[in-house]
């Protein structure tokens, strides 16, 4: 370890001494500190870490948190970044916390020894991704999926796609685990070994998906996919009926939905019936994926289903809290598909709600907000929402989008101490905030501050 690194690393711990001490919080701001003073500094802190690397649109936060709860059940704790802090600068400041801790244990001398390996998973940001693998070397990738996001960052999915196939060239003898059913995922070859897992539940005769999907160019001749089975968006078994391009054999495969609702999932995979403690179609995606780690990893099924067992909603994710005698649940929207799927998701809820939908336009959020007209809010229209209240920077425009989707009776505020005062006068006993990724980072922290919810490291 050279000097810079040394002192890299002690700046930065202290940093984060000073922050959770007096601030009683974490942040990113030991990262960015450590970097300027060693831009290399990630290469030293990861080296003695098997490492596993979530990425892709949607569904990563709970991927990672999936995987985390199945791989500590097997082989013990695990380093990750829960909050979603998932840039060079949080992904330093999470090595430094666990150096720190490890330290702090004596944990660290069984690091030394390559037997005694400890696993990192890892959320990163995909345009991220080619930058952070210059200096670490995971041992494998995990790829969620692909939808427009954020275009003033990322660009269209092609372009998007090329940023994580570059991060994971950077190590390429570490195998990467792809959603098979999606197409994109199965447009070029990679340098590294791969293997594919996704849903083998059900088969039809090959139809065309809902008519506002992107994705669904064949990658060789460029006619429009069919599916024999289409679970969301682009998604599904899909097939060219001009060239024969098709959906690869899979790896890992769902066999059978089991049962769905608001707030948990029930199904098979390679023969083993789970359950997680999270509602709707989508998330299961990100237990299949946790899934397909822990078998390349080989651990036994019974351990999967126990690490599942404690399967909750993380850092705005489907995460509940009470407000009085209410039971608020917030949910991170950033993109059409990701929103469609949140909306579906409230469709199966037993009972009426309120509404809260926080629209911001900060960078990290995508400054355009056009994406709100792609997505399906009429379907609010066909649930019994008794309230709707809309907040954030850009509040008059989604309460605006609201309006078209047909529900006319809204309360509008820039403040969301206004918002949560309305929240706690709504005459139902539930209800749902969505939220873009600002705009609930700054819900929790008020919602912290409060003690209504726990204040976690942004």
């Amino acid at each position: 370890m050279t000097i810079k690194t040394s002192f890299a690393k002690l700046t930065g711990r202290s940093m984060l001494f000073v922050l959770e001490k007096f601030f009683k919080r974490g942040s990113t701001l030991p990262g960015k500190i450590a970097l300027k003073f060693d831009p290399e500094i990630l290469a030293d802190l990861t080296k003695n870490y098997e490492i596993i690397v979530i990425t892709g649109t949607n569904g990563k936060t709970l991927t990672t948190a999936l995987t985390v709860g199945i791989l500590e059940k097997a082989f013990g704790p695990v380093v990750t970044n829960p909050s979603g802090a998932n840039m060079i600068t949080g992904i330093v400041s999470t090595f430094l916390k666990a150096e720190r801790s490890q330290k702090g244990s004596g944990a660290n001398k069984g690091l030394k020894s390559k037997s005694r390996k400890k696993f990192a998973v890892l959320e990163i940001d995909e345009a991220s991704l080619p930058k952070i693998t210059q200096f670490i070397k995971p041992n494998l990738f995990v790829f969620t999926n692909i939808f427009r996001d954020q275009m003033d960052r990322y660009g269209e999915i092609y372009t998007t796609y090329d940023f994580i196939v570059k991060g994971a060239e950077n190590s390429p003898a570490a195998t990467v685990l792809l959603n098979g059913d999606s197409p994109i995922f199965h447009s070029k070859k990679l340098v590294n070994p791969v293997k594919y897992y996704g849903f083998d539940h059900e088969t039809h005769e090959p139809t065309r998906a809902h008519y506002n999907t992107e994705g669904v160019l064949c990658p060789q001749c460029h006619h429009i996919l069919d599916f024999k089975m289409n679970t969301y968006a682009n998604l599904g078994d899909y097939i060219c009926n001009n060239c024969g391009f098709m959906r690869p054999v899979l790896d890992y495969r769902l066999s059978e939905l089991s049962k769905i609702t608001n707030t948990s999932s029930e199904f098979i995979i390679d023969e083993q019936a789970y359950k997680i403690n999270v509602g709707g179609l989508y998330n299961i995606y990100n237990a299949l994926a946790a899934v397909a780690v822990a078998e390349y990893y080989k651990v036994p099924k019974t351990t999967i289903a126990a690490g599942f067992e404690q399967s909750k909603a993380v850092f705005g994710r489907q995460e509940t809290f009470k407000i009085g005698e209410k039971s608020a649940t917030i949910v991170l929207i950033k993109n059409p598909v990701g929103a469609n799927q949140a909306l579906e998701m409230m469709k199966l809820a037993p009972y009426p709600f309120s509404l809260v939908s926080l629209l911001n336009a900060n960078y990290a959020d995508g400054i355009d907000t056009s994406w709100i007209w792609d997505a399906n809010f009429e379907l609010l229209s066909e649930m019994p929402v008794e309230s709707t209240i809309t907040g954030g920077v850009r509040h008059a425009e989604m309460a605006r989008r609201l309006r078209v989707a047909g529900l006319p009776n809204l309360t509008e505020s820039s403040s969301l101490q206004e918002v949560l005062d309305h929240v706690k006068t709504v005459p139902s006993e539930h209800i749902y905030i969505l939220a873009t990724y600002t705009a609930m980072l700054e819900m929790r922290e008020l919602l912290a501050h409060e003690h209504l919810i726990s204040g976690e490291m942004k």
